[in-house]
C-alpha cells in the first residue's frame, strides 16, 4: 500500500469519526429539544410545584419577559434532566468503540448509576440544602430590610447549586472506575484523606454561594462519599488482583 493510500485511509477514518460525532451531537440536541418542548406545556405546574416548598411567601418578576424566560429555562433544564439517561447512552455509544474490552466491562455498568447519582445529587440540593441556605441567608434581613427576590435570580441560584451537586455526586463512580483501571490506589487515597478533605471544602467554597451553611452542606456529603468510595475501591482492587492472579 502506497503512502498516498495510507494517508487517504487515515483521512477517511478521521472523517468517519467526525461524522459519528456529528450524528451523536445532533441526536442528543434533538432529544433534549423535543423533551424540553413537551415539558414547556407543563412548565407552569412544575414551576408552581417547585416554588411551593421555598421558605418565602412569594417571588416576583421585574420585567414583562422575565416570567416567560424563567419558564423557558425551566423547560430546558428539566428537559436535560429527563433526557440525561439518553444523553449518557449516546455518549457511551460514541466512546465505546475506542475502548478495550476490559474498559468496556468497567465503564458500561456505571452508566445507569451515574444518572441515578446525578438525580440524587440534584434532589438532595433542592429539598435539603437550598431551604437551609435560604433560611440562613434571609435571617440577615432587618425590620427595614425585607427580601424581594426575583424569580429569575432565584432560578439561577437553584439551578447552579443543583447542577453542581449532580456533578460532584459522581465522585464515587470516578474513584471506582480509576481503581478498576489500575490508575489510582485506594490505599493512597485513604492515606491522603486530609488533603482530600481540604480539596472538598475548597470545591464547596467555589461551587456554592459564599456562606458557611451551603459550603458545609456540600462538603460533608462529599467527605462521606469520598470515604465510602475509597473503601469500595479497596474491595474492587482486591478482586482485581485475585482475577489477575488466576
Amino acid at each position: 500500500m502506497s503512502d498516498d493510500q495510507e494517508e487517504q485511509l487515515k483521512t477517511m477514518g478521521f472523517l468517519d469519526h467526525l461524522e459519528e460525532l456529528r450524528s451523536t451531537l445532533i441526536s442528543i440536541l434533538v432529544a433534549w429539544l423535543v423533551t424540553s418542548i413537551v415539558i414547556w406545556f407543563f412548565s407552569r405546574y412544575i414551576l408552581d410545584f417547585l416554588l411551593s416548598g421555598i421558605p418565602l411567601e412569594s417571588l416576583y418578576f421585574h420585567a414583562p419577559v422575565e416570567a416567560f424566560m424563567v419558564r423557558l429555562k425551566l423547560s430546558m433544564v428539566t428537559g436535560f434532566l429527563v433526557s440525561f439517561p439518553f444523553i449518557l447512552f449516546r455518549a457511551w455509544a460514541f466512546i465505546a468503540p475506542g475502548l478495550f474490552d476490559r474498559e468496556k466491562k468497567t465503564v458500561l455498568p456505571l452508566v445507569l448509576p451515574s444518572a441515578v447519582l446525578f438525580y440524587v445529587g440534584a434532589v438532595f440540593a433542592y429539598w435539603i440544602l437550598i431551604p437551609i441556605v435560604l433560611n440562613f441567608l434571609i435571617k440577615f434581613g432587618t425590620e427595614m430590610l425585607s427580601p424581594l427576590i426575583s424569580v429569575d435570580k432565584y432560578f439561577e441560584f437553584v439551578a447552579r447549586i443543583c447542577f453542581a451537586f449532580g456533578i460532584v455526586f459522581q465522585l464515587p463512580l470516578v474513584i471506582m472506575v480509576l481503581t478498576s483501571l489500575g490508575l489510582i490506589s485506594p490505599r493512597t487515597l485513604l492515606k491522603q484523606w486530609r488533603w482530600a478533605v481540604i480539596l472538598i471544602f475548597v470545591a464547596g467554597a467555589v461551587l456554592t454561594p459564599p456562606d458557611p451553611a451551603s459550603q458545609l452542606l456540600m462538603a460533608l456529603p462529599l467527605v462521606f462519599l469520598f470515604l465510602v468510595s475509597a473503601f469500595l475501591s479497596l474491595i474492587i482492587e482486591k478482586r482485581r488482583k485475585e482475577r489477575a492472579a488466576k
